[in-house]
């Protein structure tokens, strides 16, 4: 079985297993592990420039207080990330969308653009965001929230455009949902119910939190189009093992 006829596995904030999330340490990590694109999350700054990182608050990876969307680009540039113990003399700084963006054309590595809940405050950056971008071929949009991806559409439809499951989603109104073409899912949902609603709607589907000890990582569903995860050498790994069993 060639390379190509794998399931692509997309690297869940970079190789975040190995380094920081949303770094450029873990995306150049998950280039050297062999992924075939990388899943990162777009928050926007005060001025409303997109900035690679996961949460809508700072607390977590900055220790401050503040929301992403009320500091400053600079303020943001400035900041050093990672956990309490070792941010001091972290090197860890968040990437502007468009730094990454440059590297992974050059690398013509796709990208999963998960559009975050700041967005939804500044809809008019989203549509400037949008105007003029290229991307690296297989690149797609994923968001929470739908209203995001029925503008990635109206501006961009040629980008492929992916829901992230929640338990409101109406399964049997799948089809209703004109602005997506496929279906980001936990892998809880891997099961026939949700797998034949993503068919019957004509929906391609992606499983997140795979770590690369799934059972159906050697025999997937048919609708199946990606996997995204912390680990992607070991889903790499899996999928190999299962192209040269007997």
């Amino acid at each position: 079985m060639s390379k190509e006829s794998f399931i692509p596995v997309f690297a869940h904030r970079g190789a975040s297993a190995y380094a920081l999330e949303n770094s450029f340490k873990a995306f150049e990590k998950a280039l050297e592990l062999g992924a075939d694109g990388i899943e990162l999350d777009i928050q926007l700054s005060k001025e409303g420039i997109p900035v690679v990182y996961h949460d809508p608050q700072l607390s977590r990876l900055v220790g401050i207080n503040k929301l992403v969307n009320e500091c400053t680009i600079e303020e943001l540039l400035s900041f050093k990330l990672g956990k309490p113990w070792r941010r001091l003399f972290s090197t860890y700084k968040i990437p502007t969308f468009e730094v990454v963006l440059a590297w992974a054309n050059s690398q013509q590595l796709p990208l999963n653009i998960e559009l975050k809940s700041t967005v939804l405050d500044n809809k008019s950056a989203l549509i400037q965001i949008l105007h003029d971008l290229t991307l690296p071929v297989g690149s797609h949009f994923s968001s929470f929230h739908y209203e995001l991806l029925e503008i990635v559409k109206q501006y961009k439809p040629e980008y492929e455009t992916a829901l992230i499951a929640t338990k409101k989603l109406k399964w049997d109104l799948l089809s209703d949902y004109k602005a997506i073409d496929s279906v980001h899912m936990h892998k809880r949902y891997y099961k026939p119910r949700f797998l034949e609603a993503c068919v019957a709607s004509n929906k391609a589907c992606r499983f997140y939190a795979i770590d690369g000890n799934e059972t159906f990582l050697t025999n997937p569903h048919p609708a199946v189009i990606g996997w995204i995860t912390d680990y992607p050498d070991k889903v790499i790994a899996k999928q190999q093992r299962k192209s040269i069993s007997p």
